[in-house]
């Protein structure tokens, strides 16, 4: 994509050393598929959101293999034990292409379920069970995993066309716009309510209540954590693609471009951040992947 609408400029294009992909890969695959692990052998993670978080880290694992083969054709390629235009390599590179188109989509939409999912725990904590039951949690798993899978693929098929471009990008944007009214109505509502609490007499306050709701701030605070981690990440790449579309041919915007694959490791990058934001925010999940870590018999560790 950035290769075919080069331009002459005098911003010479930034190479990132393969290594540091490798680096990227191989550290994000085994950060997520410990969480991934971690959610599914302890029963106490068998939750809505804990099912969104083994979600956003399985995609993240599939981002992390999928770009460290990438890479690994790369160095084949380039040494001559591949042909960069044979008919199995270009299907190779396009299968690798779609997993990772799905794989970035995958990881908005699950950070998006889990910014619903925390929005439900503190503003409908009494009918949080009955809304966000196991059932309708697999099944908007299963929604998400499958529009994009068919996502993915259609932009790969069709990215020549601009059409798609500009649906990904407007896609993107609206995500964003969707999130953060969600963020800023979840913590206007949070004042209002702090605010009643801090009304109360002493004697009517009810402390149970004061410690479930902190609770559920400090996991929606978690959530912010993780899209703004997303924003960082992904808003270069984003940036990137809307400069193709506005001005392909103009050397200014060659400038910016010329740090494509910069952008590629800040994006691939984000599968590093997730999972250390979870260690170090949830508690349960923290104390999992340590009994996992100091361990050598799991049984001990159950």
């Amino acid at each position: 994509m950035n290769g075919s609408l080069m331009n002459q400029s005098d911003c010479p294009e930034v190479v990132v050393p393969n290594p540091v992909f490798f680096t990227i890969g191989a550290v994000s695959f085994a950060e997520n598929f410990l969480v991934v692990v971690a959610v599914i052998r302890n029963r106490n993670l068998h939750s809505p959101m804990y099912c969104f978080i083994c979600s956003l880290a399985a995609f993240h694992t599939i981002a992390s293999l999928t770009k460290t083969l990438e890479n690994l054709m790369i160095v084949f390629a380039d040494v001559g034990h591949l042909n960069k235009k044979g008919s199995s390599e270009t299907t190779l590179d396009d299968a690798i292409d779609s997993l990772l188109c799905m794989s970035f989509l995958g990881s908005f939409f699950s950070i998006l379920a889990i910014a619903v999912d925390r929005y439900i725990t503190i503003f409908h904590a009494l009918r949080y069970h009955n809304i966000m039951t196991m059932q309708r949690t697999g099944a908007i798993l299963g929604i998400i995993w499958t529009v994009c899978g068919g996502l993915g693929v259609l932009m790969i098929l069709f990215f020549d066309f601009k059409l798609i471009m500009i649906c990904f990008v407007i896609l993107f944007f609206i995500s964003l716009v969707i999130i953060c009214s969600l963020y800023v109505y979840m913590f206007m509502l949070a004042r209002i309510h702090a605010r009643k609490i801090a009304a109360l007499p002493v004697g009517g306050r009810n402390n149970h209540h004061q410690q479930r709701w902190g609770s559920n701030m400090r996991g929606a605070q978690t959530v912010t954590i993780l899209f703004g981690t997303l924003v960082v990440c992904w808003s270069p790449f984003f940036f990137h693609l809307v400069i193709i579309m506005v001005c392909p041919m103009n050397p200014y915007c060659e400038c910016y471009r010329s740090l494509f694959q910069v952008h590629v490791a800040l994006l691939t990058s984000h599968a590093l951040f997730d999972p250390a934001i979870y260690a170090f925010r949830i508690a349960e999940l923290r104390h999992t992947l340590r009994k996992m870590l100091l361990c050598s018999d799991w049984k001990l560790c159950s």
